[in-house]
């Protein structure tokens, strides 16, 4: 499914102390309302360009409550807590932004409606309606809400073929979510994932030495490596590339593996699913790039989910020792 870029505009309304963002997608309205109000799917893609999103509580119903905690690329986190006053499947949501303990105080509605354009195509129209004009306009310039909600919208239209083609894990299993930022453009980061020269000098956890490495970076193709532990343990694993957009996104399925590259058991953790599949995100701003990192078990057991969810933290450790290397591989490129 291609994705839709025909309106991408923004409006501010001073007279009216309103924010209107709208943007029409190829995708069917039913598709696009569920990446909205489906928790599993709002975390792919809520928040401008770099931010990561936890949903702690979601119930799209009129009454209910939805808490999330967005992540910027600095570390810094904002509590939201929002209150839906009307919920209208696929059509239309109206939800009050009620601010949380040591949050900004400032308190405003936001109307999002759900248009059936044809052929496929849904226009989704935000609404944002502030009590006074000083307060439109400090998160305007405090947070820069016009260009966030551009971005925001913007990470939608690509996270929506994803959830067309079949390419999204088990959604009742938390994901896990990474983000990074590296001070190098996407173009060099995007090589260092993709050419065998440069994966042998960075991928892997600190003290791992690279054996082999072979990549096929086409949909269909394989990332299959070998690498050997500082006990002297060799250790093989192995990406399934799904979807391959350079320099900005590929979807893989991962997976342990033997030598000849067929799936495995984690060498240290039987019960760890046998695929996990990874979503992963460049965008570049001045020169850095920020790299986001989504994974979520494909075809798990009820167990091989617990055991994922259990790891996640371990999981974060993994890979920042591993994007360490990777810094200090782009720092010296």
């Amino acid at each position: 499914m291609a994705v839709g870029n025909a309106s991408v505009n923004t409006e501010t309304s001073t007279s009216d102390r309103e924010i209107i963002i709208f943007r029409t997608f190829d995708a069917p309205r039913e598709l696009v309302f569920t990446a909205w109000t489906d928790p599993s799917h709002l975390i792919h893609w809520w928040g401008p360009t770099g931010f990561t999103t936890r949903v702690q509580e979601m119930n799209v119903r009129p009454g209910g409550v939805w808490r999330l905690v967005m992540r910027g690329p600095d570390g810094r986190e904002y509590k939201n807590r929002i209150i839906f006053l009307e919920v209208v499947k696929p059509a239309r949501l109206v939800y009050k932004h009620d601010p949380e303990e040591g949050s900004e105080p400032v308190t405003f509605e936001t109307t999002v409606t759900f248009t059936d354009e044809g052929r496929g195509k849904t226009k989704v129209t935000m609404r944002m309606s502030f009590p006074t004009e000083a307060e439109r306009d400090l998160v305007v310039d405090k947070y820069g809400a016009i260009e966030g909600g551009n971005q925001t919208l913007g990470r939608l239209a690509e996270y929506l073929p994803q959830m067309d083609s079949g390419s999204i894990g088990d959604s009742s299993s938390r994901q896990f979510v990474f983000t990074r930022v590296f001070d190098a453009p996407r173009d060099l980061v995007w090589k260092a994932f993709t050419e065998p020269e440069r994966l042998m000098q960075w991928w892997g956890p600190k003290g791992f030495k690279m054996l082999t490495c072979k990549v096929d970076p086409r949909p269909g193709g394989i990332f299959h490596y070998g690498m050997r532990s500082p006990d002297g343990r060799d250790m093989w694993g192995k990406w399934v590339y799904r979807e391959i957009a350079a320099p900005e996104r590929m979807v893989t399925v991962v997976s342990f593996t033997d030598e000849e590259g067929n799936p495995s058991r984690h060498p240290m953790n039987p019960a760890w699913p046998l695929e996990v599949l990874h979503t992963m995100t460049l965008s570049e701003r001045d020169g850095k790039t920020t790299l986001t990192v989504y994974g979520i078990p494909v075809n798990a057991s009820e167990a091989e989910r617990k055991t994922f969810e259990d790891g996640l933290g371990s999981m974060e450790r993994g890979f920042t020792g591993t994007l360490n290397q990777l810094a200090d591989y782009l720092a010296k490129a």
